[in-house]
């Protein structure tokens, strides 16, 4: 049964009903940075970086806080770890993640002319950042095709029965395979608002979900 709805999943319906869903809930935060003008490929990196195991609406005033003080590589670089550690303390692993944001910020200004390009390997060259966040990168501030898999894109795709697999790295490699690629980047902006207040990690809202007829259901056993 599975197998048959599935091919019949028409993902072209089913973003016209995720773009309506979503409409009443506040934009993914990197986005909605992005919306305010932090559109550069480093803000964007940062923004990602702080976002990591914190939830989005500490992410978004965290990474607003500290780009009052420095937007730039070189004015990130300016400032110390301790004090970009003052500025995300309200993020997940604070102080790990200011001496990877500072090292990151050093390094662009040292040796890549103080800009960040829009180069998959060169996001991935940089300690601690993954597929996840360089895929977000290039979709957002870059505007390639990449898709940015994060808990909620991984869990509502699999949920579905779109994609079947067992972690989000696995699941952007499905993805990349099937999913038409002009919603690449829009899929994460949707799927975010989606799985945080409809499609949840637990009793999601299947009652009223305006995709409850294509979706199979996969692990969903105590749904409202």
């Amino acid at each position: 049964m599975a197998d048959s709805k599935s091919n019949t999943f028409d993902i072209d319906r089913v973003m016209e009903l995720l773009r309506e869903a979503v409409r009443p809930y506040p934009p993914a935060a990197l986005f909605a940075l992005y919306d305010d003008g932090y559109v550069t490929p480093f803000e964007q990196l940062v923004a990602c970086i702080i976002s990591i195991r914190t939830r989005d609406e500490t992410m978004y005033v965290t990474a607003k806080s500290l780009f009052e003080e420095a937007r730039t590589p070189l004015q990130m670089s300016q400032l110390s770890p301790a004090r970009i550690d003052d500025l995300i303390h309200a993020s997940s692993f604070h102080e790990n993640k200011a001496q990877q944001i500072f090292d990151i910020a050093v390094q662009i200004t040292d040796e890549l002319g103080g800009a960040l390009p829009c180069d998959e390997q060169t996001l991935l060259s940089f300690r601690g950042v993954g597929p996840k966040c360089a895929n977000l990168v290039l979709g957002i501030a870059c505007d390639e095709a990449f898709i940015g898999v994060d808990v909620h894109v991984h869990r509502v795709t699999n949920r579905w029965g779109y994609v079947s697999t067992g972690r989000p790295e696995q699941t952007m490699v499905a993805l990349m395979a099937k999913l038409p690629r002009t919603y690449w980047v829009e899929i994460n902006r949707l799927l975010v608002p989606f799985g945080k207040h409809i499609c949840t990690g637990s009793r999601p809202r299947c009652s009223t979900c305006p995709l409850l007829g294509p979706c199979e259901q996969v692990g969903v056993v105590n749904p409202r």
